[in-house]
């Protein structure tokens, strides 16, 4: 059985969120507030954390971006009130794997949650791991190091290097990384796949504005290199 974290004060958001995972067999935690939630993530590690951005003591930004640096992967969907492009973007540039805005469709948000596992099962089974320069990945525990140093790298980050690794030498278009990573199209653009791009870049390259493995094709997308 699968756990799932919830941080959420909303009491009426909380009980129907509790009361329909616990009817698709998953395990809940539940908590209300921002610094009780990150302590609940560092010491259960959820499968998965759905994360209200608004929070008393630690807004979820704050513990989105704590719980990476905690060097932590678990999947983390925001659930968010507000609609700015912005907004989404820091969540998902502090290592968040999804979003969903209030108020949202309880039957969708839980598709997202077993589209999430299952893309994690997958990075797991399709690769127990990769190395290319002084950089090694394990993608059976999530965990990156270049040189002697641990890189802290969401899920997300995880999924679209594996992709590239798959395509070793082709050129990915944005759109095509899109569908095939994010697989809908409700927000996510190939704004956001840049900023993914350079992410990555400056966790793996030794300079990254100066690439030589995730390379820039212009006018058509990227291509990854091992070298």
């Amino acid at each position: 059985m699968k756990t799932i974290l919830v941080v959420e004060d909303d009491s009426a958001i909380m009980k129907g969120l509790k009361e329909n995972l616990e009817l698709e067999h998953f395990r809940i935690l539940a908590e209300s507030d921002g610094e009780k939630g990150f302590a609940s993530a560092v010491k259960n590690k959820p499968d998965l954390i759905i994360l209200d951005v608004m929070l008393p003591s630690k807004n979820g930004f704050e513990i989105c971006r704590d719980i990476r640096n905690e060097n932590l992967n678990t999947p983390i969907i925001m659930l968010t009130g507000k609609s700015s492009e912005s907004d989404k973007v820091l969540g998902l540039e502090l290592g968040a794997d999804d979003y969903i805005t209030k108020p949202f469709s309880v039957r969708e948000l839980i598709a997202r949650i077993n589209a999430i596992l299952r893309r994690v099962t997958n990075v797991e089974k399709d690769f127990t791991g990769f190395e290319f320069s002084d950089v090694t990945l394990d993608f059976k525990r999530l965990e990156a190091v270049k040189g002697k140093k641990k890189i802290k790298m969401s899920l997300k980050e995880f999924e679209i290097l594996k992709f590239f690794i798959k395509h070793e030498g082709e050129v990915v278009a944005r759109n095509q990384l899109l569908d095939e990573v994010w697989g809908y199209d409700v927000f996510p653009t190939t704004r956001t796949v840049d900023n993914y791009i350079l992410m990555i870049r400056k966790k793996i390259e030794s300079n990254p504005s100066l690439p030589k493995h995730l390379l820039t094709i212009h006018s058509a997308g990227y291509k990854f290199v091992k070298r």
